[in-house]
Order: C-alpha cells, then structure tokens, then sequence
C-alpha cells in the first residue's frame, strides 16, 4: 500500500482561524501520524494549479504551535473556481483549452498526495467536493476533509463557523474606539459596516459584544462620555426588513434628543436594491469567479449614510468598516476551542478515508461530525427570532421584522 501524504490549502477571504488551523494541523499529524508527509500549496487552489507548494519540515512541526498567535493565512489565499474555466485562463493558471479540474488531479496524483484539508467558506469547500468528484470519477483515491472557516457564519448545515467569534468580538473593540467620535463634532451620524454578504449573524453578534463590553464602564455623571453616547441606535441585517422613511424619522428624533447617532449595519443590508439601483442606472456591477458581487465596490455603508445625513440633520456623518480589522485577528480562546475539535475530527475523518466538511450538525442535533459535502451551501440566513438578538434589538429600542 502506497504510503500516505497530506496536503493543506486555505482559500477565500481570511479569517481569524487560518494560521490556527494550519498549525493545528500539523500539530495533530505530527502527535498521531509523524511519518506522513506534510505539505502546503500557497495561496488556495492557486498553487495546485500551479504546483507551488510549502514542505512543512521537522523544524515547521516543531515551531507550529506559535501558529496560534497569529492572524492572516501562513500559506496564503486566492479566490480560485476549479469549474470557471475562462477565469482560471484569463489569470494564467492554466492554458487555454485545459480543464483546471484535470490540472488540479493530475497536480495532486504527482505529488503523491492522498489526503487534502480545505480551509475555507461554501465557495472552498464545495469546489472541493468537484475535485474530489472528478478525483474519484477517474480512479484516482483522494480524501478531501474541510474545515468551516467564514467570519459570516454562513455555511449550511454548520452551527458556529471558525473564526466568526473572534470576529465579533474584535469588531466590538474596534468601534469601541470609533465610538467616541460621536464626541468631535455636534449632531454626528458614525455607520458601522460590518461584514455579512447574505448573513446578518456577525452584525449581531459584533452588537449584542459591543453592547456587553460597553456595559461594564463606569462614567462622570453628568458630562457627555455616557451610556447613551457609547449605544447602539439601529441595527440593520439582510434579513431585516427597512423602510427608509420610518428609521430616519425615528433617528432623527434620537439625533435631536442626543446630538448624536449610531448605527451597525451589514455590508450584506439592502444588497441587492442597491445593485438594482446601480444596474439601472447603466452601471456594470463588478463580480468575482463565483458569480458574487464584488461587495466591497458596493459600499453599502456608504448608500445609508447618503440615505440618512441629510435626513437627520448631521452636521457631521463618518462610515468606519471592522471588516479587514477584525477577520486579520488571531483567533481567540472560544475559536481556540472550537479549531481543535474540528482539527482533530478532520485528521480522524481523513486517516479512515471519510470525506467532507467538519462541523456542528444542525440537522443532527448539533453533533460534530464529518458533515457529507453535497449537504454543503452558503448564504445560510441569520433567525431573527434568536433569544439573544431579541435581547440586543431591546436594549437598543428597535421594532424589526423579517424582509
């Protein structure tokens, strides 16, 4: 029997679990099976087309742990779609007439490589699951295992995505600095874009932090730096519902009463009646491989402050995004937890030959289990009806109901 070797790839955008889950990686080959073969094709699915790859040495194993430390990817990322063929020639990964999917099997088969771990989001692992389809249709033996990795917490059918956690929470310590520009002019309007292309979960859950790590200052009774000052006025999700008029009128009412107005919104907000709008007006709107709008030449952020200043009378109107702030973070302690489980469960998964993404089963009960990948989608939308985001749209006095 042919002597087993495992490759890693990160790919899509980053997220505060990619250097963890590499050296997690290596860490658990290293304990339970020291004498495969490690490598790492640079930047996604890039480098297998390109066969650009990392030998993970004795001297990596041995430092891995101080991968835990770090944000960003240590062996790179790139959006590539193994099945968008045109794409893949237009940026020089393969040739013209060349099907990626083949170039990518064939680059695998001559590495000798029989396990492959995917980091990724929907887009990552379901291109995964083509490879391994085409793998497998042309007798080539390839276990493929990803790990769930999207700050949007967006994948279906798993419960808590990697990264998202820390996420939020590093969103909630960014703004707790932009916040108190709400002090550096009269009647100021500071929109907080957060990241979220269909989801609002990171939205909320980046609030409902803000609003815990705000809810332990103490203040001067009496001057501006207060509890209201460091709130929240308004949340605004994809799966919101928003009526334009009714919002401005009521944030009017708090900008008049506060001199000042806060608001978190979703880059994923009022998408597509904006790109609707933009559509209409002759506007080409730019789309990445997959077919997704490139989001950040949006600026949805940007559309609700042009919709809201002038309605309220700001004197003074900043849009501040936590996105690259936040997903560039180490991953912290819950992170920490929860990139282990997966990590183990995905060495076992691929030492016994099973294939899929690892994850907390919504359908099963949130059980951890190596989830089967047709069962794999994106764009899994944020419940409303969530206890704690009910407690969060309380506290900030919002009505809200479902688009």
């Amino acid at each position: 029997m042919a002597k087993q070797k495992v490759a890693m790839l990160t790919a899509g955008g980053l997220a505060p679990c990619l250097s963890s889950a590499v050296g997690g990686l290596i860490e658990r080959y290293s304990d339970v099976a020291p004498e495969l073969d490690i490598v790492a094709y640079k930047s996604g699915y890039q480098g297998v087309l390109l066969g650009d790859s990392i030998e993970i040495t004795r001297q990596m194993r041995e430092k891995a742990p101080l991968l835990h430390r770090y944000g960003g990817s240590p062996i790179g990322n790139s959006r590539v779609k193994l099945t968008n063929a045109a794409d893949c020639v237009k940026r020089g990964l393969v040739k013209e007439g060349e099907n990626p999917l083949r170039v990518a099997a064939e680059r695998l088969a001559n590495d000798g490589i029989t396990i492959l771990h995917t980091i990724g989001g929907d887009d990552t692992n379901t291109t995964a699951a083509d490879l391994a389809a085409y793998l497998a249709a042309n007798g080539y033996d390839l276990t493929v295992v990803g790990l769930p990795k999207t700050v949007d917490n967006d994948v279906v059918p798993i419960r808590q995505s990697l990264g998202a956690w820390t996420a939020a929470e590093v969103g909630a310590h960014f703004f707790d600095n932009v916040g108190n520009e709400q002090t550096a002019a009269p009647r100021t309007l500071v929109i907080h874009e957060v990241m979220g292309r269909h989801c609002g979960w990171l939205t909320a859950a980046t609030a409902r932090a803000y609003l815990q790590r705000t809810s332990r200052n103490q203040y001067v009774d009496g001057l501006m730096m207060d509890a209201q000052l460091k709130g929240i006025d308004a949340v605004y999700l994809p799966e919101m519902a928003f009526d334009l008029d009714a919002e401005a009128a009521r944030l009017k009412e708090v900008m008049d009463r506060t001199g000042h107005a806060t608001v978190f919104v979703s880059e994923g907000a009022c998408l597509d009646a904006i790109v609707a709008e933009r559509e209409a007006a002759g506007e080409t709107v730019k789309r990445d491989a997959f077919g997704h709008v490139k989001i950040d030449t949006i600026n949805v952020g940007a559309w609700f402050q042009k919709q809201f200043a002038s309605l309220l009378n700001a004197e003074r109107s900043l849009v501040q995004k936590s996105g690259y702030f936040a997903r560039s973070a180490p991953a912290n302690g819950d992170d920490l937890r929860l990139i282990q489980s997966m990590v183990d469960l995905a060495v076992e998964s691929a030492l016994n030959k099973v294939s899929g993404v690892t994850g907390h089963d919504e359908s099963q009960n949130g059980k951890l289990r190596t989830i089967e990948f047709p069962r794999i989608k994106g764009g899994k939308a944020f419940d409303l009806s969530t206890a704690w985001f009910a407690e969060v749209m309380d506290n900030i006095g919002q009505k809200y109901k479902e688009a």
